[in-house]
């Protein structure tokens, strides 16, 4: 009976939206209604940045920082004075005082009061950690090293008029605590829990007993408190054990899994995993929302449906949130967070000390207010999918992760699973090399056979009627085409010295007879494939499916090899040759050996940093620009998307599959509707700005344009920065890509500008800088 009525409480509760506790740590959440989230800041001075749903509440580092609130929010938290830690109420934040390791609390309509009762205020706490209307503390001076004390707890409760005031704590009062040294502590719903000096975790208050935690004799690293449950990290194992009255869905956490953070929201746990320091949730959650791959976390917290983290990488916080909303509940500010609390003493063991220098801040040399005081982070042991590890942790770094496009050699190939590829690889190649040599042999020996006769029987009738080649070894070169088109090769006499001219099963050998191994993908025109030639190039070889054969004929292909012939760009994937032999439509390409945009943003292949997206935007507008305004004749591609955006041997940016037209198009080329192409490359600047993709059947709305776009026009571009990339420390030319994705996405055509406009004012973006 007693565990129906608990269950029924919870899942009345659950309803109501009440959310988790937990320990302390460098970013925290108020929940409920007036819930908020706050951290300490990077800056040196452990300053405290808060924010709400809708608003930056004032910092307590920096008034001037970019961050910095609008008027609507200006006022709304009096300054916060610098803290050690962060620990999180139902609409109450505490912490420890920086300079005198004293407790503070205060609420989301704080104007300078502290919640702490008379009685404590003086007192020295080195643990604090909020419940629900309540907060317990450990004894002992911050930073003098200590690692136990006595536990004092007060009330925070609600007065008549809906404001917030504290007093002792009765319920939380019992005789055998208050004899007790712990070393940790945390906080729930009418219950706290502690780990004993000696060993074991004991726990207090009027719900207490629903855990069913009073046997419990293991040591625990982690402790983390939900409304009625308990979850804590094992210190021998850091495996997960979890207490208390839930349902299956909440309580089935992950088995095996070593982690080294927990946090607990209304209906859901999350957890830093040791290998990586990826992100693990579980409970009623929205999973597809967890960050995957990409950077670790140093730290997360919990409020009632969002949980949000500071990233390993860069010291940015990231949210995801349980109810699958977006843009999300909480906005967090494009600030830096400390990475964890600052504490004296050394590292222990698999730990490091946290260098601040990567994040190239020159006056910048400590994350914490004082210079003897460190940050010690454990370390993690492997990468995420994706990356290989190619350092492992220091005493003064955590381990270095490489993303797998980089491997190149077999140190990485298990790890990315590129071994048996790059077996393939060689076997085909030395295949290649067996069929080129033998073909080749025979090609001469028959090539010699056939001039030696014909040099032998021919008469000069018959020489002058008979077709000429212009050499007898070299490229078969027609001087004039009187046979069937399905058996000779196109005469170009329009791109002399430009495109070479192919045979079909030269073409056939250096694809490897077109196999599916040698496929690089699919454009409007055909399959494309990757393709080694005899002499050693590396190309890629478009090769025409049915459909294009039969809209195009021999002389609107040779018209339009003609054009393709002329189009020579930086920015453009130029043609090298061509093919029409046996009925086949044959283009010789460049071959780009990064890929495409398409696959860096959104297939797993290695991030680009901002530095380079901002030059690939602006270096794809330039390649549109020529297409536009100095091709000859103008083409509008039809067709710009990530996936035509390639990515050469130096990472720049070239424009392809703006194919060959068809009759009924080619009178479009002149005069189509360029601004067509302007609005697809806006929503490519709004892919390379968020990271997401055009379109996302898992996302609500799942129409980037109609994601992003409104969130701009609010002034909140911030909003949908990817944030799986390094933020550099002025974001401004990211918020002015936004400005001109929207510009480039306008309803109206005439609204829109041009290719032209667009390419000049990402030029200017790349001169003027990123400042990391």
């Amino acid at each position: 009976m007693q565990s129906f009525f608990f269950l029924l409480l919870f899942l009345l509760i659950s309803c109501i939206g009440v959310s988790g506790f937990g320990s302390m740590g460098p970013i925290s959440a108020a929940f409920g209604d007036n819930g908020f989230f706050c951290a300490i800041d990077a800056s040196g001075k452990q300053g405290v940045i808060c924010w709400t749903k809708n608003n930056t509440l004032p910092s307590s580092s920096s008034s001037s920082s970019s961050s910095s609130p609008s008027s609507t929010s200006s006022g709304y938290f009096s300054s916060i004075p610098a803290m050690t830690s962060l620990s999180g109420g139902e609409g109450f934040l505490c912490g420890i005082l920086a300079n005198s390791s004293q407790a503070f609390c205060w609420s989301s309509i704080y104007s300078g009061q502290d919640l702490i009762p008379s009685i404590y205020r003086n007192t020295a706490y080195w643990q604090i950690a909020a419940g629900k209307n309540h907060v317990c503390a450990v004894r002992g001076s911050y930073y003098s090293g200590h690692d136990s004390g006595t536990i004092d707890c007060w009330d925070i409760v609600k007065t008549t008029n809906n404001s917030l005031t504290s007093m002792q704590s009765s319920r939380f009062y019992d005789q055998s605590i208050s004899n007790l040294v712990f070393s940790k502590v945390v906080s729930g719903e009418g219950y706290s829990c502690g780990r004993v000096r000696e060993g074991g975790v004991v726990c207090w208050g009027p719900n207490s007993a629903s855990l069913g935690v009073s046997s419990v004799s293991d040591n625990y690293n982690v402790l983390a408190s939900g409304r009625v449950s308990l979850c804590g990290i094992l210190e021998e194992s850091n495996e997960i054990k979890c207490w208390g009255i839930s349902n299956d869905s909440f309580s089935s956490h992950p088995v095996g899994t070593q982690f080294v953070s927990l946090t607990a929201g209304s209906n859901h746990f999350c957890g830093i995993r040791e290998d990586n320091h990826g992100v693990e949730c579980w409970g009623s959650f929205n999973l597809s929302s967890v960050p995957k791959g990409g950077s670790g976390f140093t730290a997360i917290a919990s409020s009632d449906f969002t949980t949000c983290g500071i990233r390993e990488d860069d010291l940015v916080i990231d949210c995801w949130f349980a109810n699958g909303t977006s843009p999300p509940e909480y906005n967090p500010p494009l600030e830096l967070f400390s990475p964890g609390l600052c504490g004296p003493g050394p590292c222990g063991e698999g730990e490091f000390v946290f260098n601040a220098s990567f994040l190239n801040e020159p006056d910048l040399t400590s994350l914490c207010v004082r210079k003897d005081l460190k940050i010690c982070f454990p370390c993690a042991s492997n990468c995420s999918q994706g990356f290989f590890l190619s350092s492992p942790c220091t005493d003064n770094a955590d381990r270095v992760c490489t993303a797998c496009s980089l491997c190149q050699n077999s140190s990485c190939w298990d790890v990315c699973g590129m071994q048996s590829s790059a077996q393939k690889q060689w076997h085909h190649l030395l295949r290649l090399v067996i069929i080129i040599g033998s073909s080749a042999l025979g090609f001469i020996l028959i090539l010699i056979s056939c001039c030696i006769l014909s040099r032998s029987i021919v008469t000069p009738k018959e020489e002058g009627s008979k077709k000429q080649f212009k050499s007898c070894i070299g490229k078969p070169e027609l001087e004039n085409d009187n046979a069937s088109d399905s058996y000779q090769l196109t005469s170009m006499a329009s791109c002399p010295g430009v495109a070479q001219v192919f045979r079909l099963s030269e073409l056939r050998d250096a694809t490897n007879g077109f196999k599916e191994f040698n496929k690089l993908g699919r454009g409007s025109y055909g399959f494309v494939y990757k393709a080694v030639l005899t002499d050693g190039r590396q190309v890629a070889v478009k090769r025409a499916n049915a459909a294009t054969i039969i809209h195009t004929n021999s002389r609107d292909f040779e018209m339009e090899l003609e054009v393709l012939c002329n189009i020579r760009h930086r920015n453009i994937v130029n043609l090298l040759g061509y093919c029409s032999e046996m009925g086949e439509r044959l283009l010789v390409y460049e071959y780009m050996p990064h890929g495409t945009l398409h696959d860096h943003l959104h297939s797993g292949l290695s991030p680009l940093n901002w530095s380079l997206r901002l030059k690939i935007a602006m270096q794809a507008a330039k390649g549109l620009e020529y297409l536009h305004k100095e091709a000859e004749p103008p083409i509008v591609h039809r067709n710009v998307k990530t996936s035509n955006i390639l990515l050469d041997s130096d990472w720049g940016a070239r424009i392809a599959d703006f194919g060959l037209l068809t009759a009924n198009e080619k009178d479009l080329g002149a005069g189509g509707d360029m601004k067509t192409d302007v609005y697809n490359f806006g929503i490519v600047l709004l892919e390379i700005l968020s990271g997401r993709k055009a379109y996302d059947g898992d996302s609500t709305p799942p129409n980037i344009v109609d994601w992003a776009i409104p969130i701009i026009k609010q002034g909140k571009a911030a909003a949908i920065i990817d944030r799986y990339v390094a933020l550099p420390r002025n974001f401004e030319p990211l918020l002015k890509l936004a400005d001109i994705a929207e510009l480039a996405v306008r309803e109206d055509p005439n609204n829109r500008p041009t290719m032209s406009d667009l390419a000049t004012w990402l030029e200017q973006i790349v001169n003027d800088g990123l400042t990391f």
